[in-house]
């Protein structure tokens, strides 16, 4: 009983006692999944540069300790924690994040062994209790950490890796789902009266939500989404411009006085830039491939689906053929390693790589002028401070709200015709013309989508300079977690 009611206050408003200004220690525990963990490893670097007086220590596991020490300045401290073993085992030694997961049918138990992380980390709390920290950042899907900050008397809050728009509408569906038929647009409750999404919209855990059979969504309800609504704030990957008319209605999910601090975007505000140096210096040789097309600004096509999506080689066949004969030549980072492109592909033409690429520095390169994007929330956040205009093809989780977001509410792109989770094809006549679209910057329609697209680049430059609002953002975040003891 005492346990409960300390979380609630611990946990809930700020309270009106003294500040205590021993509380100088920030703990960020990421999910194991690049997408979620990288914003956050930014955000451990913005409080080093922006807030020196902070301590920031940064929990992970074994399998991921080096991908975070490349990330992060010398001043954030690591604490690694054993990765547990589900009984019988069911994952892979080793396989500590969900790109190394050898298929996504093992993604549910993956879930429940993060869940068994409680135990280490509440070891890992009860170790500072003689100077407790000022906040826990962690992911949602970590859920254990709310009970276990709330327990050492320290305010949790949460990160989700998705913008306020595609929050608010996940949120809203749950609360009162969908019951229309036909595939007509509908209203989002909560939602400013422009936003209507179609069903085909729907992220694929959220329609299935009440789903007893199904295990994601079971684990959901169990481990994330009573401890998400009680955190103490949200830390919100996102800025203003584009955001933030979408606050209020994410905030009233949350318990009163809660708050979404936007803050991003957070490679932007840890200072991190797209230099030729950046993690493993680009091993395929890609900036170079794109100097020797510099002369020709905006005519190279980037293409990405991001860590997790698979995608069929039947669509990568497609793929490549409307790649060729859109006319425009294509970097393209491809994640199998068996699939061959059914069509020659000269050195003029374009460059499939299978390695790492230097995504931010091929955004921010002159010869590149769109990017086909699965639009996984942190590729969109760095398609738009690039100021490039995006090919959305969403592939899964909310992809296909951030293809809304991007296209119909920021004006910067357009969608293929294909739902998450469709088995159908896009047909390489698609690709071609909807790349044509893309990168046509002298067409009525490309050259709203660039005048869109710059504007988002200013918008995020200027959130993350002195007075911006994610930079005042930041800084009130901090100044409110001190004064909330």
């Amino acid at each position: 009983m005492a346990a409960s009611a300390n979380r609630a206050a611990v946990n809930g408003a700020a309270g009106s006692g003294e500040p205590e200004a021993s509380r100088d220690h920030v703990i960020i525990f990421p999910f194991m999944a690049k997408g979620h963990t990288l914003p956050l490893l930014h955000f451990a670097a913005a409080l080093s540069v922006h807030h020196k007086s902070l301590r920031v220590t940064l929990v992970t596991t074994p399998a991921n300790l080096a991908f975070a020490r490349r990330r992060l300045p010398g001043s954030v401290h690591l604490v690694v924690l054993p990765f547990p073993s589900l009984q019988p085992p069911l994952l892979p030694a080793g396989v500590e994040s969900t790109d190394a997961l050898p298929s996504m049918s093992l993604y549910p138990a993956f879930l429940r062994a993060t869940a068994l992380l409680r135990e280490p980390f509440a070891e890992f709390m009860a170790s500072l209790s003689s100077s407790p920290p000022l906040v826990v950042v962690s992911d949602f899907f970590l859920g254990f950490t709310h009970g276990v900050a709330a327990d050492a008397g320290v305010r949790r809050v949460v990160f989700h890796g998705m913008s306020c728009f595609s929050m608010a509408i996940c949120k809203s569906l749950v609360v009162s789902p969908h019951v229309g038929g036909g595939a007509a647009p509908f209203h989002v409750s909560r939602m400013p009266e422009h936003v209507t999404i179609t069903p085909e919209e729907i992220p694929p855990t959220v329609a299935s939500f009440a789903d007893p059979d199904n295990p994601i969504a079971r684990f959901m309800i169990e481990n994330v989404e009573s401890t998400d609504v009680r955190s103490w704030g949200v830390l919100v990957n996102s800025f203003a411009a584009v955001d933030g008319d979408y606050v209020a209605s994410f905030e009233s999910f949350y318990q009163p006085g809660a708050r979404a601090w936007l803050v991003g975007p957070l490679f932007l505000a840890s200072g991190d830039t797209p230099e030729r140096d950046e993690e493993n210096d680009d091993p395929e040789g890609c900036l170079a491939w794109l100097d020797e097309r510099a002369s020709r600004p905006g005519s190279v096509v980037y293409v990405s689906f991001g860590t997790q999506a698979h995608v069929a080689d039947e669509q990568l066949d497609e793929l490549a053929r409307g790649l060729v004969r859109s006319g425009h030549p294509f970097l393209w980072a491809v994640r199998s390693n068996t699939w061959s492109p059914p069509v020659d592909v000269g050195p003029d033409q374009g460059r499939v790589v299978r390695g790492w690429v230097p995504q931010r520095g091929v955004l921010a390169h002159e010869a590149v002028g769109g990017f086909v994007s699965h639009c996984g929330w942190n590729s969109v956040m760095e398609s738009l401070a690039a100021g490039k205009p995006v090919l959305a093809w969403p592939m899964m989780a909310e992809q296909a709200l951030n293809a809304r977001h991007v296209v119909d509410v920021v004006g910067a792109g357009v969608k293929v015709d294909a739902a998450v989770g469709s088995v159908a094809v896009v047909g390489s006549a698609e690709v071609e013309e909807k790349v044509r679209r893309v990168m046509d910057a002298g067409g009525e329609e490309g050259r709203r989508m660039r005048t869109q697209a710059a504007w988002a680049q200013r918008a995020a430059r200027l959130a993350v300079s002195d007075g911006g609002t994610s930079r005042v953002a930041l800084q009130k975040l901090i100044g409110d977690l001190q004064e909330s003891y």
